[in-house]
């Protein structure tokens, strides 16, 4: 009996040393492979943090020291914890540079993503020259901003202008469009909104591509006419790529500056003044310039697309649950 337990606990032992390492040799096979995905990672990595994270950081500690051109240089700014945001919210330009960001942001990616999606659906019937209007219609997104925005500080020029000579032509009065309290903040979202629409069209074009024409026929089939399959097909499926859509359009227009200081300079006094503008006024445009204000603003609109940001993800993942 015992020579019979000797030879069973001798045979599992030189099974046991004669059995490969599966753990080892997994471990020494992952490690290359860790190396190079760490490899390819490291240039992204280098790039958010010097791009990215360092610039956040850099505006966050601009927000809470009192940073004039003086300070910035010699860097021995005093340090005032969150009185930059106090006199920020404390401001009497703080209201109307909210409200006019509100009307200036959702006035322009409203009627860029309608006159777009219109645009969409027109040349998705592919006619001869479609080619060559989608193409036209992608100038304005081409050109340089600061010469789109000279182009509309001409047009709306009030002795010069192509448009008050239009309107002379045909016995109406002129309309000071950039001087005008009236008309300042409508001239530079008209503008806004000309230079947008191309982003628009292209991106959703590309989305009504991607839905099946055997939905359309379905559709009618069961009777829909071109309306019915709008708002039945069309709008259902073209969800995901309208949700992307609007919040770009969002972020890109919360940071307009170029446009509205070319035509306008936030002007008359604070009507066409959105935070972005405010912003950069407070840093460049006084001549005397004060970054730690500049850098509360530019932080809260960071905060703001932030916010939209997290909604967009959060309304994605339930979507996708659903």
């Amino acid at each position: 009996m015992r020579a019979n337990t000797n030879t069973a606990v001798a045979e599992r032992r030189v099974r046991a040393e004669s059995a490969p390492a599966p753990a080892t040799g997994k471990r020494r096979g992952r490690r290359p492979a860790q190396w190079a995905a760490l490899g390819f990672l490291a240039p992204l990595a280098v790039y958010l943090a010097v791009f990215y994270a360092y610039p956040l950081i850099r505006n966050i500690d601009l927000s809470v020291h009192a940073y004039n051109a003086r300070a910035f240089v010699l860097g021995n700014a005093k340090f005032v914890g969150f009185d930059n945001y106090a006199a920020l919210f404390g401001s009497p330009a703080f209201g109307p540079a909210v409200r006019n960001t509100v009307v200036f942001t959702f006035g322009s990616i409203a009627a860029q993503y309608l006159i777009g999606l219109a645009l969409a659906v027109f040349f998705r019937a592919n006619f001869r020259l479609s080619g060559l209007l989608r193409a036209l219609f992608l100038v304005p997104w081409l050109l340089p901003l600061i010469v789109s925005g000279s182009t509309w500080s001409w047009m709306l020029n009030s002795d010069t202008g192509i448009v008050n000579s239009v309107l002379r032509a045909f016995g109406i009065g002129e309309v000071n469009w950039l001087t005008s309290p009236d008309w300042a903040l409508t001239s530079v979202l008209v503008a806004n909104i000309w230079l947008g629409i191309p982003f628009n069209l292209v991106i959703l074009y590309s989305g009504l591509q991607n839905i099946p024409e055997d939905l359309y026929e379905a559709a009618s089939l069961d009777g829909a006419n071109a309306w019915q399959q709008f708002w039945r097909v069309t709008v259902p499926m073209l969800r995901p790529v309208s949700a992307i859509t609007l919040l770009l359009g969002l972020v890109y227009t919360l940071k307009v500056v170029d446009v509205i200081w070319i035509m306008t300079t936030g002007g008359p006094g604070n009507v066409s003044t959105t935070l972005a503008v405010w912003s950069y006024r407070e840093a460049f445009g006084t001549g005397q310039p004060d970054f730690s204000p500049a850098a509360a603003i530019g932080n809260l609109l960071i905060v703001i697309a932030l916010v939209f940001g997290f909604l967009y993800l959060h309304l994605q993942r339930r979507q996708e649950r659903s």
